[in-house]
């Protein structure tokens, strides 16, 4: 079948700024898959973390063509790093979780993104190992969850196939046509990035820790709910720069009064 001219080998900026990110993907074929699905629609920047039997000749036949997003993908040793530079991170889930987080279909993920890519953001779509999908602290990484609709008596889904149903959302859209607006103003700048956010939370809960309001025995359930808290806000870089001036603050003043 032939594509359109959206879903040709030019890649625009927001292409670019869109990586669809495999973690620890157990059969190397559903890589293969996975690129196939992505380059099918337009999308060409793939990250693996920690995949299973990667680089492999599994991999490249059931790519079936796609050998060049094969070729240039990021294989990263952790989910940190994959994520670094990303202003957005939805993630795949089946699941529901008991902290409450927005969870969108694939149409209204993509939108979404599309809204981030516009206004300078990068995007990264999570896709979790095929068992067992993305775990709990994977899921706290992600801003939104994203949920394809299927029969709620057999929904299970292969991950080849769950690319598929994404990337088909981001041509049917558009895909990479549109490019990005420069920011207008400081409304419009451009959110943290996940590694800035990162940085934040380890500086959040230590100094939770030293003025005694979180709870070294049980820190994780208050972390969560602070994630999803800062995780709706949003902050943009210079917000996450004031607030980690407060807590450094903090942390002085609680050391000084400890003297």
């Amino acid at each position: 079948m032939r594509l359109t001219k959206v879903m040709q080998e030019t890649h625009s900026t927001l292409d670019d700024a869109l990586q669809v990110v495999l973690v620890r993907t157990t059969h190397p074929g559903n890589i293969g898959a996975a690129a196939r699905a992505m380059k099918t629609m337009g999308l060409h920047k793939l990250t693996l973390v920690e995949p299973n039997g990667f680089p492999s000749a599994e991999a490249t036949s059931r790519a079936s063509g796609a050998d060049d997003v094969l070729a240039a993908a990021n294989v990263c040793e952790t989910l940190d790093q994959a994520l670094s530079e990303a202003t957005l991170v939805m993630g795949t889930s089946a699941r529901l979780r008991s902290i409450p987080m927005p969870q969108l279909n694939p149409r209204q993920a993509i939108a979404r993104a599309q809204q981030e890519l516009t206004g300078g953001g990068r995007v990264a779509l999570l896709f979790g190992q095929e068992r067992s999908g993305l775990t709990n602290d994977e899921i706290g990484r992600c801003h939104a969850l994203i949920n394809i609709p299927s029969n709620p008596d057999y929904s299970s889904l292969n991950l080849g196939a769950a690319v598929q149903v994404i990337c088909y959302e981001w041509a049917m859209c558009g895909g990479g046509k549109a490019r990005p607006a420069e920011p207008k103003s400081e409304q419009d700048e451009i959110p943290a990035t996940a590694d800035m956010m990162e940085g934040f939370y380890q500086h959040l809960e230590q100094t939770l820790l030293a003025i005694e309001f979180l709870d070294p025995k049980q820190p994780v359930a208050l972390m969560q709910r602070l994630r999803r808290l800062y995780g709706r806000a949003r902050p943009t870089k210079s917000e996450i720069d004031i607030l980690r001036g407060i807590l450094a603050k903090t942390l002085k003043g609680s050391s000084n009064g400890q003297r």
